[in-house]
């Protein structure tokens, strides 16, 4: 088997959302700061993240439609400071079944598309090509954008943009009935130039509409050179009652 580590690096400093609070990792108690008898000693850290900062996966209640989650809930019914009594992320189960990549960078010739660049259902099916996706599937998107996350706020696409799909590739991914999708964005979105995230209808498609939980800022880089297109798709969020997303490492298994 070979396993692809699908998750970026998480560490200070990494580019991330502003709409979120940022990754601190701090060395807390250090080795010599206390010494048990016979001379051992141990280090140990704090984390503050928020739960949509590096490599995550979306909770059905992270974005309501006119007030409403997904299923029609009433979002301001179900939450409170302690989180979401429903739709929170302890509620997805950990997956492991068949995912699917669709490059969609690779289809056009090239590593990384343009900033900017909405991927569409027609990009996906010619993707996909003789490529059956089931019921169920966990479906990824190449856009190669995931190269450019060592660039710093750059990888932002804040002026310029960044590629990822469009409501019709969105409504593509639910049609076919899709358990997960994940792409190489911060936003599973197309971010126009200078558009920021003041609109994210992708998220409204799936989460709201259709109950497909997004996985964003993947590392998809390694199956494109690899030219893997289907694997078995290990999804294990952190069971953090009532939250909106979890940090989360998926693995790509290969034979």
């Amino acid at each position: 088997m070979k396993v692809f580590d699908l998750a970026q690096p998480m560490r200070r400093g990494m580019p991330q959302s502003p709409n979120h609070p940022a990754y601190q990792h701090s060395l807390v108690r250090r080795h010599g700061d206390m010494v048990r008898a016979g001379g051992g000693s141990a280090a140990n850290d704090i984390l503050v993240l928020g739960t949509h900062v590096g490599t995550h996966v979306d909770a059905l209640a992270h974005v309501s439609q006119d007030g409403l989650l997904h299923g029609g809930v009433v979002a301001a019914d179900v939450q409170s400071d302690a989180g979401f009594a429903r739709l929170g992320i302890d509620e997805f189960p950990p997956f492991a079944g068949r995912g699917v990549f669709l490059d969609v960078a690779a289809l056009h010739g090239v590593e990384v598309l343009p900033p900017g660049y909405e991927v569409t259902a027609a990009d996906l099916e010619a993707a996909a090509g003789d490529l059956v996706i089931n019921a169920g599937d966990a479906i990824l998107v190449g856009t190669g954008w995931s190269r450019r996350f060592g660039e710093g706020a750059s990888f932002l696409g804040t002026a310029e943009g960044v590629p990822g799909p469009g409501e019709g590739a969105a409504q593509w991914i639910a049609a076919r009935g899709a358990a997960v999708t994940g792409a190489e964005t911060i936003a599973y979105e197309r971010i126009a130039p200078g558009a920021g995230h003041a609109s994210l209808p992708v998220h409204r498609i799936l989460l709201v509409e259709a109950g497909i939980n997004i996985v964003e800022t993947m590392m998809l880089a390694g199956l494109a050179d690899a030219g893997v297109r289907e694997f078995q798709f290990i999804l294990a969020p952190l069971k953090l009652v009532g939250a909106t997303g979890s940090p989360v490492r998926p693995l790509a298994v290969v034979p």
